[in-house]
């Protein structure tokens, strides 16, 4: 919970049960206030009123004037709660949403002057969803990018939805960029960066029109095979450097697949020969790979 909330609860609770933190002649003036969830919308309008003409007949910073302010914002929190509800479907608990919201109330009841002409919803609303829209935009982004880069996303968008209408398709980079005044590598820069504003669970399912399996099913694996191509390229000058024979009995056992004595057979040789000869060419081979390493 924010402290700024904390704060305004504290401070309403303390008002409402000690008698003695404020002169009730400061504000004899004030029509009875019924218990908060028992006001009428249009009642907290018209009482809302009498509590901003009171509030700024008060100095900042005393009792009386944190008493009225803080009634305020406990008579206006439907105000909240229904702009709260236009998130509902976002992955932040509503409890946190309204939270946010009612400091953007407060923001709200700060600046308000009667002298305006407006009524207090009206001019309190914008800044309500202004509060809840930051708060999302600082907090929903899988990767932590600049405010900058979540700013122009934004323009990007709205930019993009305009041209997209009045162009009958997708705008270019340098059509987007033209309309924002930008350049295009900030247009880039700016789609890329949006790229992290969420991310996709390995698990997620394809489309339906998408005949490739979970997105985990698509990404690469490790090729053990690849160590075995690293190794040939490596072999490939040791072995030209070998005798003659030498590069025959490897290919005659490692190519062909003979036994030992098949190759004896072929070169006319014994068994053993080739078995010390294979030795000998596998022991440099050996070498020359720990060397490179």
């Amino acid at each position: 919970m924010s402290p700024r909330l904390d704060e305004t609860r504290t401070q309403n609770a303390a008002s409402a049960t000690s008698p003695h933190t404020i002169d009730p002649s400061d504000l004899s003036d004030l029509p009875p206030i019924p218990p908060y969830d028992e006001v009428e919308p249009l009642d907290a309008r018209a009482l809302s009123k009498t509590l901003f003409a009171r509030l700024e007949a008060l100095e900042e910073g005393t009792r009386e004037h944190a008493y009225v302010r803080n009634t305020l914002v406990e008579l206006n929190l439907a105000l909240v709660k229904f702009a709260a509800s236009r998130f509902r479907t976002r992955s932040e608990p509503m409890e946190d949403i309204i939270q946010v919201g009612t400091i953007g109330l407060i923001k709200a009841i700060d600046r308000f002057e009667l002298s305006r002409e407006v009524e207090f919803p009206t001019f309190a609303m914008p800044t309500i969803i202004g509060e809840i829209k930051r708060f999302f935009r600082d907090t929903s982004w899988s990767v932590r990018v600049p405010r900058r880069l979540q700013e122009l996303r934004l323009d990007l968008a709205k930019a993009g939805d305009e041209l997209a209408q009045e162009l009958d398709r997708s705008p270019t980079v340098g059509e987007l960029a033209e309309r924002l005044g930008i350049s295009k590598d900030e247009v880039v820069e700016g789609m890329t960066a949006s790229n992290a504003y969420t991310a996709s669970s390995l698990d997620a399912q394809p489309e339906e029109d998408d005949s490739e399996g979970a997105l985990a099913d698509r990404i690469g694996y490790e090729d053990h095979g690849l160590e075995g191509i690293e190794y040939i390229e490596s072999l490939k000058p040791l072995i030209a450097s070998l005798a003659p024979r030498d590069r025959e009995i490897l290919s005659l056992r490692f190519v062909a697949g003979l036994t030992q004595s098949q190759i004896g057979e072929e070169l006319n040789i014994s068994q053993m020969h080739v078995s010390r000869l294979l030795s000998r060419t596998l022991a440099k081979l050996r070498k020359g790979l720990t060397l490179e390493e």
